[in-house]
């Protein structure tokens, strides 16, 4: 089998980058999609950089004949893009085991993470990785629990969350991945158990270095449920996500009244009209977002302790950050320097040394404050 690697949804805004990425390292690449165009595309703006880059093209739909593809295409390792992954099945995975091709997506869907495991025998037995969750949750996320959590005896609880800047990029899975939540109840993690936390409610303001305060409200991610199991949270845990343009966010809050209300709608039918709809805001806001992350818990001489941590991106290079784990995982694959085999979520499989690291040249910066 070749060291190629395959990125299926390669013309989306992580699929590029990622492709960017790799290419750079001088990793050969085969960019897959529906579009061909888009593809040639790609591919033609990455040889502006990157004249002898190892850009193959196939265009096909992963929901036809997916295994016959792989087939001729022959990958080390795939690459899935494909969201929103809140609607999706196991499928992809599937055929990448059966013909023992490394597997790495970027599903941020909480069952589809949480549940991954549920292929770890066959993975296994085809002696391959299937990793998914490479993004920044659970990848970025847990990679700062694991730099912090020699602070602590006992982490109690953990509020974080994501603001990216108006003008960044966003696709279509991303905005389908919040409406298939919005305004319901979602499943019970550590701290509600005495009431149900609502997709994109719960507002609370929270303050950024460089970039002022952001409203925030809760999302639904596979972290809820896998970090207070692996790092023993014991309190709460909370995630949240807020938009740069407040008349934005709040909008979304009015909209999940309406869905919590019983209204009979569907939003992922009116997906791409709000997707089209929030960029009407982005003259109000900037490319520059961020992610905090408040640790709280007890030290090793069980005294109150809290971290603050904050990574802040600027200049449109917010995107950047979900691919990294799936860069990371994919050299240290094709470098045999990740021997697990098995189905497993991206927790604590890349250090936040390694995801810096990765983020040399960016308009990156990370803040941090510890109370003891």
């Amino acid at each position: 089998m070749s060291r190629k690697v395959l990125i299926l949804g390669a013309a989306g805004v992580f699929g590029s980058r990622i492709c960017q990425a790799l290419v750079k390292a001088n990793i050969p690449v085969v960019i897959a999609g529906r579009q061909r165009a888009s593809l040639e595309a790609l591919q033609q703006s990455i040889r502006a950089s990157y004249p002898n880059a190892a850009i193959e093209i196939y265009a096909f739909d992963i929901q036809q004949g997916l295994s016959n593809h792989l087939q001729r295409c022959a990958p080390f390792i795939v690459i899935n893009t494909c969201g929103p992954f809140q609607l999706s099945d196991y499928s992809v995975a599937e055929a990448c085991i059966a013909l023992g091709i490394h597997y790495i997506d970027l599903a941020d869907g909480r069952q589809f993470v949480c549940q991954i495991d549920t292929l770890d025998q066959a993975a296994k037995q085809h002696n391959c990785a299937v990793i998914s969750g490479a993004s920044t949750v659970p990848g970025l996320s847990s990679a700062v629990l694991e730099h912090y959590q020699h602070e602590f005896s006992s982490i109690e609880s953990l509020r974080y969350g994501i603001s990216p800047g108006q003008k960044a990029p966003r696709g279509l899975a991303t905005t389908q991945a919040i409406l298939s939540y919005l305004g319901k109840p979602l499943a019970p993690f550590v701290g509600t158990e005495h009431r149900s936390a609502i997709g994109w409610q719960d507002l609370y303001r929270q303050k950024y270095p460089e970039l002022g305060h952001r409203w925030m409200a809760n999302c639904d991610v596979p972290d809820l449920d896998l970090l207070p199991k692996r790092y023993g949270i014991t309190t709460s845990i909370r995630f949240s996500a807020g938009m740069e343009s407040a008349a934005l966010h709040l909008g979304m809050w009015a909209l999940s009244w309406v869905i919590r209300s019983g209204f009979p709608i569907s939003l992922l039918r009116y997906a791409k009209t709000l997707l089209r709809i929030s960029h009407w805001f982005d003259g109000l806001g900037t490319s520059d977002g961020g992610m905090h992350m408040t640790i709280c818990g007890k030290d090793a001489n069980h005294q109150p302790k809290t971290v603050n941590w904050f990574i802040i991106i600027k200049n449109g290079d917010g995107p950047q950050v979900p691919t990294i784990p799936a860069i990371v995982l994919t050299k240290k694959l094709l470098a045999d320097q990740f021997l697990l085999r098995g189905a497993m979520p991206c927790v604590g499989l890349v250090s936040l040394p390694e995801y810096l690291a990765e983020l040399k040249g960016f308009d990156v910066t990370t803040h941090e404050r510890i109370q003891s």
